[in-house]
């Protein structure tokens, strides 16, 4: 029987599809049904699911709550979403108590053995405080109740927010054709299209190791879920644990982000061969630019499965790259699926030259419309010609393959100079002795902005600034080389892994005067 795995912890789909359907029913007791929403702050467990579904069973929205959220940050979210209801996890509930809305009804969640071990939450944060509503006891109380929508709307996905507060990104209810087509998008770029047409025709083995408050995680998991895969979860992503998993489990399929790469290929040789992953068929990763040299390197590892989409909150996966696509023409992000309307335009709103980066715009036909909640001005200004836009700048080569350039926000414009950081990334990542590292512009009196990295060096390394230019200085133009240069024992991350840049960029601009 299929199943979810965490820990030592296993719950069946089925037995999953019934506590959801009790969910569902105590959910519907408070008078939450359709288009209303109901806030998620957990991290990866099961609980995740039961609400997630049990809200779409109802026809209402689950959102997904960032857990790093301050209490400032929660605060907005519960209130912009109109949450109707907010399920937490025990040791996340002090940090926000202040900012749940009066009158909006809390169930809590036991932190799970696992999840605590991972986060370094004591026995007694762990436990559901005296005077809450125990998530367990609360569900328990009602009978299964059938699903009231055959298809649900899908979570409200709250954007990272890199300019402004964060927008929920809400969608209508599909039509069974809507829903269907959807799936077969997906499903195409997750590689489980097969076990999704004909279930039970493959035998499947994901594992989870991103957070589920990420719009990519928490699609390519229901979506497994839905495919009758096995979906293993991973508190938090460590690199050779998830070899471990992946051993242990016989892992299949896996969705990740080129950061978790990275990770994998700075673990020691002797760690890297330890572990067996002839399991694996289908890797797919997105979420930002991949350096080149380090999915070479992932496949000549894992082999030709590693594969590529790019897409995002709002616009769903518009782009699509097999890794023997890649391989003849390293660097793509692959060309437009069926059925999606793309183009790339300059600053006066007409199609730039072929090779020449522009305002990656694209829309999937057969998709559904979105909004920001409550905010429907964004949403007229992310449009162009019926054509969606998130500020990625991009190009086209001529057999038609897209190459993010990147976004336009992290677009450094130094002395009318346009300077795209992911290029520099890619490059400082082949420095000798440099672990992780990111690049910005910080404010300049003379140039408007310059280039600054933030360089983490490997354990035992000691690296000067010079040395990591003048490595730079032998693949990329001078005038694109960092003028200055941070060394940090750790870089601020997000759960993926992946650097927290905003964290490093807003001192330098908020010091200055010129908050962005």
């Amino acid at each position: 029987m299929a199943k979810l795995i965490s820990g030592a912890r296993t719950l069946e789909h089925a037995e999953l599809a019934i506590r959801a359907q009790r969910a569902a029913a105590a959910f519907k007791s408070l008078g939450i049904g359709r288009g209303d929403a109901v806030a998620i702050m957990l991290r990866n467990d099961f609980a995740f699911f039961e609400a997630s579904a049990a809200i779409g069973q109802l026809g209402g929205y689950p959102v997904p709550v960032n857990w790093h959220y301050t209490e400032d940050e929660a605060d907005y979210l519960f209130r912009n979403s109109e949450a109707k209801a907010i399920v937490i996890h025990a040791d996340l509930l002090a940090g926000v108590s202040a900012a749940i809305p009066e009158g909006v009804p809390v169930f809590v969640v036991e932190t799970p053995q696992e999840i605590a071990e991972a986060f370094q939450v004591s026995a007694d944060k762990r436990r559901v405080p005296d005077g809450r509503t125990d998530w367990e006891t609360w569900i328990s109380g009602f009978a299964p109740l059938p699903p009231e929508v055959a298809d649900p709307p899908g979570a409200m996905i709250y954007t990272s927010g890199t300019t402004g507060r964060p927008k929920g990104v809400r969608r209508a209810p599909p039509t069974p054709e809507q829903a269907m087509a959807s799936a077969m998008t997906i499903g195409t770029v997750f590689g489980l299209i097969g076990a999704i047409l004909k279930p039970g025709s493959e035998e499947i083995v994901s594992v989870i190791p991103g957070p589920l408050y990420h719009s990519a995680p928490n699609a390519y998991s229901g979506l497994s879920v839905r495919a009758g895969a096995d979906v293993i979860l991973q508190p938090r992503f460590d690199p050779e644990d998830l070899l471990r998993l992946i051993e242990k489990h016989r892992v299949t399929h896996i969705q990740m982000v080129p950061t978790m790469f990275v990770r994998l290929l700075k673990l020691p040789k002797e760690v890297r061969d330890k572990y067996d992953v002839s399991s694996l068929k289908f890797i797919v990763h997105a979420a930002a630019p991949c350096p080149p040299h380090v999915k070479k390197a992932m496949i000549e590892w894992w082999g030709p499965i590693i594969n590529e989409y790019y897409g995002s909150t709002e616009t769903g996966a518009v782009v699509y790259c097999t890794a023997e696509e890649w391989l003849k023409h390293p660097g793509t992000v692959g060309k437009a699926l069926p059925n999606v309307k793309l183009r790339i335009l300059g600053d006066d709103g007409e199609d730039v030259a072929q090779g020449t980066p522009g305002d990656l715009y694209v829309r999937l036909t057969t998709g559904l419309d979105f909004t920001y909640h409550g905010d429907d001005a964004k949403r007229r200004k992310a449009e162009k010609d019926g054509l969606i836009g998130v500020g990625d700048i991009a190009y086209q080569d001529a057999d038609g393959f897209i190459y993010l350039c990147d976004r336009r926000n992290n677009m450094v414009i130094s002395g009318g100079v346009n300077i795209y950081p992911a290029e520099i990334e890619a490059e400082l990542l082949k420095v000798p002795g440099v672990a992780d590292g990111c690049v910005f512009g910080v404010p300049d009196e003379d140039f408007g902005e310059v280039l600054l990295a933030a360089v983490q060096p490997a354990a035992g390394v000691t690296l000067e600034a010079q040395f990591v230019k003048d490595e730079l200085a032998k693949h990329i133009a001078r005038y694109k080389i960092p003028k200055n240069i941070t060394f940090h024992a750790e870089l601020p991350r997000e759960d993926s892994g992946k650097i927290f840049k905003r964290k490093l960029r807003d001192p330098y601009w908020e010091k200055a005067g010129r908050a962005i």
